[in-house]
């Protein structure tokens, strides 16, 4: 495209869901509460990973740690779409674009590398446990941990950087909530093609390596289940994989679709349906399925309550 007949644009203009007046303001009642309770459900979750002794074993710091991820990857691109919800107008500046694309994917890319570490945890637990304080040390963990984040956060780095020297020359209007790739992309008025096609074979080996390496741990987790002698023991395995396994379906379900094509177009209405189950719903979902179906951490959550009753107790006593 001629560059010289355009002008150089330095913001965008989200649309949002576009609709009726009533129709945005029920969309902000819903996601503002799905957005609160989120943070409320995985803030709890980091709170009593860090307070509880009985939770700091590996299995709950990955949980910790993704509850801490899911704070920041929903914040990164829910106030926005919140602020669509209230106003027809609402722009950021090209570089905040490209900085808020490069923190939803590297947050993305990280909850994709965690949930296969997950998996693998539960995999030495369950299938070696005689191994289990060998191979999942806390010495381990902290490596895990350690190399989920960096590789989550380079993951996009080059794509970024040369997302970031595309030149957009109108129109304006990005038809999404957030700075997406597609979107960008339709934007742009230089030769994405190269751009395109890297970004979306670095988001396919990140998704598509995580989701089988999450699948064959559990495979293997079923098949050793399956050998089990006893039902009750058959029945508590199955309960603790189920909740992680949810997680795990809902997430994977839903950015396969939104990233894992050859350059292949769907309408941008579509898009924003679906991103609104990884950016909203699934960080919702993680904390009430740990809490609900976890033993653990509802023992600790209770314990807690006391706790905190107690002490309000005696400083009522005290006045």
């Amino acid at each position: 495209m001629d560059r010289a007949n355009h002008t150089t644009v330095t913001e965008f203009i989200f649309l949002g869901f576009l609709g009726s007046l009533s129709l945005r303001l029920t969309l902000f009642v819903i996601f503002l509460s799905v957005y609160l309770l989120s943070l409320m459900g995985n803030t709890l979750i980091i709170f009593l990973v860090l307070m509880d002794s009985t939770l700091q074993t590996p299995m709950y710091v990955f949980l910790g740690n993704l509850s801490f991820l899911e704070v920041w990857y929903t914040t990164v691109t829910v106030p926005k779409l919140l602020a669509t919800c209230l106003s027809k107008v609402v722009t950021i500046s090209v570089p905040s674009c490209i900085t808020q694309l490069y923190f939803f994917f590297s947050l993305g890319a990280t909850e994709c590398i965690l949930l296969a570490v997950m998996a693998y945890d539960r995999y030495v637990a369950i299938c070696s446990p005689l191994q289990y304080s060998l191979l999942m040390n806390s010495q381990i963990c902290l490596k895990f941990t350690a190399g989920t984040w960096t590789g989550g956060f380079f993951a996009p780095l080059v794509p970024t950087i040369l997302i970031s020297h595309l030149n957009f020359c109108g129109p304006h209007k990005i038809n999404h909530f957030f700075c997406d790739l597609d979107p960008i992309f339709r934007l742009s008025c230089s030769d994405t093609f190269f751009v395109e096609a890297l970004s979306y074979t670095f988001s396919s080996a990140v998704i598509l390596s995580s989701f089988l390496l999450t699948i064959s741990s559990y495979g293997n987790i079923v098949a050793t289940v399956i050998r089990l002698s006893s039902r009750e023991t058959q029945k508590k395995t199955f309960s603790t994989c189920a909740s992680h396994l949810t997680v795990v379906t809902i997430y994977y379900g839903t950015i396969i679709f939104a990233y894992v094509h050859p350059l292949a177009k769907y309408t941008l209405t579509i898009g924003k349906v679906v991103s609104v189950f990884y950016c909203v719903v699934t960080p919702l979902v993680n904390p009430l399925i740990y809490t609900l179906r976890n033993r653990e951490v509802k023992k600790a959550f209770r314990k807690c309550l006391v706790q905190k009753a107690f002490l309000f107790t005696r400083m009522v006593e005290k006045f």
